[in-house]
Formats: C-alpha cells, structure tokens, sequence
C-alpha cells in the first residue's frame, strides 16, 4: 500500500470515528473497527485490491438504513461524497460504492448486482461479525434499543418474510438467530470466512441449547 493510500485510510478511520459518535453499540464505530480487522484477514489470502477492500469495510455503515427510516441511498451517498472529496480515483469509487450496495443482507433477499471478489471479502467480513459471540452480544444490544422482547413462545420465527417484512419486524430477538444468524453460515463466500463461521455457528447453537434448558427450567 502506497503513502497516499495509507493515509486515506487514516483518514478515512477519522471520518468513520467521527460520524459514528453516539451511534448504536452494535453499529458504531466498534462494529466497523471488527468488520475492518476482518475484511483484512481474509484480503491476507485473496487476490484483491486491498484499498477498495478497507475503505468498502469502512464506510460500509456510515448511515444505515435502520437509522434513516429505511433510507438504502444514504448510505452510499455519505461514502461517495467523503471519497469524492478525498480526490480518490473515480473508478474505484464507483466499485467501493458498489460493495456498500450489495453487502447486505435484507433478509435473504438482497440480490446482488455486483460481483467481486472485494465485495465477497467485505461481505464475509461483515456477516461474521453477526454470528458467534459478538453477534449474540450485537442482537440483543440492538433488540434493547428497538424495546423487543427476549423470546415469545407464541410468536414462530418467520422464515419467509419479504425485504420489507424483514425491515419491519418487531419479532422477539431471539427469533432473530432462526430469521438470519443462523443461516450466515451457508452464504459465506470465501474458504478464510466459511472457516472462521463455522467455529461462530457451533458457539450460537451452543447459546441457544442453554438458553432454552433455562427457560424450560431444565437446568
């Protein structure tokens, strides 16, 4: 990595850092330093290109939509304009914005219109930071913010909700692992990330054994 690109991005992490003051714990600037650390230890074994790769991991959140009522164009926009500002070359502008586009998951149904082995790196990068222990930790964090219950034997996890079902649910948090934790395991897209999600996937069904042993009073 050359001195300009370094610096970018140092600077990029200043940007991130201060747009993300007070945001919510499981997306703030935390959660972006994870996804970061990660994407670059699965670039380690990719041919890619690493900038495109660390900026997309790092602006990947600067304004979720969860946060801008619903909002998917934000996001990218923010990124395009600090990008554009920094006088970064205008093609790989074009494929950063592009990963943050295509990176989500949306309940399942988020069809990409992308493809790169940078978007697979970054996308790796941030479904494992919503599994395993930190992601049990992530989900209950944000279903305290949103005031939803633990769990409700009445309410099923709801495996086939449409993009905006998905967007809109008020479910119980732990039918959120059935709804997405548990199925990031199987849309991994790299040897370094399938891996590294299957150590997180044994963790979260080990939590979930226990968790429902005490709520049945078994142990």
């Amino acid at each position: 990595m050359n001195t300009h690109s370094s610096t970018l991005i140092t600077d990029c992490i200043s940007f991130v850092k201060d747009t993300l003051s007070g945001a919510e714990g499981g997306h703030d600037w935390f959660h972006i330093e994870r996804v970061w650390k990660n994407a670059k230890l699965i670039a380690a074994k990719e041919q890619c290109d690493l900038v495109v790769v660390e900026l997309a991991a790092l602006l990947h959140d600067i304004a979720d939509s969860k946060f801008h009522d619903g909002d998917e164009k934000i996001g990218p926009l923010k990124a395009r304009e600090y990008l554009e500002s920094q006088c970064f070359d205008a093609q790989k502008i074009a494929h950063v914005i592009a990963i943050i586009e295509n990176v989500s998951f949306k309940g399942g149904h988020n069809n990409r219109t992308h493809e790169s082995i940078e978007l697979d790196i970054v996308q790796d990068a941030d479904r494992l930071d919503a599994i395993g222990a930190i992601g049990i930790a992530r989900t209950f964090n944000y279903g305290g913010f949103k005031n939803r219950a633990l769990y409700d034997p009445e309410i099923e996890p709801n495996l086939n909700m449409t993009k905006e079902e998905y967007k809109k649910s008020t479910a119980p948090t732990i039918n959120h692992f059935y709804e997405k934790l548990l199925l990031l395991k199987d849309l991994m897209n790299t040897e370094t990330g399938k891996a590294i999600a299957l150590e997180r996937h044994k963790y979260m069904e080990g939590f979930l054994n226990q968790f429902f042993a005490e709520w049945n009073g078994e142990k």
